[in-house]
């Protein structure tokens, strides 16, 4: 018989990080979630990931237990990482902070692709290009 699912958790955290301080244990501890059982196996799970910023998604159970699926890093971080900034142009239109080229745009698309709505790595090309131009970043 299937566990009985209590609450769902949406949380982003850094990759390999995590830790029982605020935000992540205050949101474990409402949920009844053994905080360190999951700090440790979040960071076991992202090692490969640190330094990014990734979505993880919680599932509590009746019986206390849970399981995560970690998503992967926003867009806009991919982005930024690829431009080597730290944040985006307030006004998109008239203040461009980068460039970024065609390839890197296709290489985050196809990392991006699993949790896109796209089909393909052509339609998810045009959502990271939308990204991009919404943080004033030119795509060549």
């Amino acid at each position: 018989m299937a566990k009985k699912l209590v609450r769902q958790l949406k949380l982003t955290i850094a990759g390999g990080k995590a830790n029982p301080a605020p935000p992540i244990g205050p949101a474990l501890g409402q949920a009844k979630v053994n905080i360190g059982e999951f700090v440790t196996r979040f960071n076991a799970a992202t090692k490969e990931m640190m330094g990014d910023v990734v979505p993880v998604v919680i599932s509590v159970y009746e019986d206390r237990t849970f399981d995560f699926v970690v998503k992967t890093p926003r867009a806009t971080n991919l982005i930024l990482k690829a431009i080597s900034k730290d944040k985006g142009s307030g006004k998109n239109v008239t203040n461009k902070v980068g460039t970024i080229s065609r390839a890197k745009i296709k290489e985050i698309a196809e990392k991006k692709l699993k949790d896109l709505t796209a089909n393909d790595v052509p339609a998810a090309m045009k959502i990271i290009e939308g990204s991009a131009r919404s943080m004033g970043v030119e795509v060549k």
